[in-house]
């Protein structure tokens, strides 16, 4: 019993430590930019040792991978919840609206993935790394297109669901690299929802095409 509950206290001290860790970089990725961050800034920011580190991650490239994984998965969860509650049919401007409005977008992480984008870039492993890590949010969109067929149709131009999600998917893209430089979270959700609205239903379901806006 007493080797169950210390076993337990180290359990929770770790995760603890590696939670404390990845909010600590965050916040010094966001204010000084991946790349520009050393190992020892991120353990002075924890308030840990090196030792800390190296006990939860390998390097700050994994650190970041854990990082995007938690919001890759709080994203993919929003998307598959908004986009699930019209059963088999699947009223597209209703859904676009959940989406738009439950959809993470926050600046600081649009710097720190738009920082290691670029870095991932120029490393092959890593490039393939991230590309795993966005099929994520893409699967949870194509899945979900997938079991609205035969229900709901889909503009012929994007060809199947998985170019409809790729498709999605590259419209979010487009409107958080905006958001980076405008800061305008108002307008990027607005946009997101003209843009996918017109996207997946060829304009024909949105109000702003009827009226010339």
């Amino acid at each position: 019993m007493a080797v169950e509950g210390t076993t337990g206290r180290v359990t929770k001290r770790r995760v603890r430590t590696r939670a404390n860790l990845l909010e600590a970089a965050f916040a010094v990725f966001a204010a000084k930019g991946f790349g520009r961050v050393s190992i020892e800034e991120v353990c002075e920011a924890a308030g840990y040792s090196r030792g800390a580190f190296y006990s939860n991650f390998d390097s700050l490239d994994e650190l970041f991978f854990a990082l995007y994984g938690e919001r890759a998965a709080l994203i993919a969860e929003q998307v598959a919840g908004a986009l699930a509650l019209d059963g088999p049919d699947l009223d597209v401007p209703a859904a676009v609206d959940r989406v738009t409005e439950v959809l993470l977008l926050d600046h600081d992480w649009l710097l720190v993935k738009t920082d290691f984008l670029v870095h991932a870039a120029r490393i092959p492993a890593l490039a393939q790394t991230l590309l795993e890590h966005r099929e994520r949010l893409r699967r949870a969109v194509a899945d979900r297109l997938a079991r609205a067929t035969g229900h709901t149709e889909l503009p012929a131009v994007l060809g199947d669901t998985e170019g409809a999600a790729h498709a999605v998917i590259a419209a979010y893209d487009g409107v958080t690299t905006q958001l980076l430089l405008d800061r305008d979270v108002e307008h990027a959700r607005a946009w997101l929802k003209q843009l996918l609205t017109a996207l997946l239903t060829d304009g024909h379901d949105n109000p702003a095409a009827h009226s010339g806006g």
